[in-house]
């Protein structure tokens, strides 16, 4: 994956050091017909840890 994507969810599977390891991220509205700010957005990739 090109570049590095920070993730604070330290609770998520492909949370590594911080940074997101998932091979793909999905990043879709919530509960916005048009998103105007990164509130209206969330991350669908999440896998809780086990």
């Amino acid at each position: 994956m090109p570049g590095e994507i920070k993730c604070t969810v330290t609770e998520c599977e492909y949370n590594q050091n911080v940074k997101c390891d998932a091979p793909m991220i999905q990043v879709d509205r919530n509960h916005a017909s048009n998103a105007k700010s990164s509130d209206e957005t969330k991350c669908e990739t999440f896998k809780r840890k086990m």
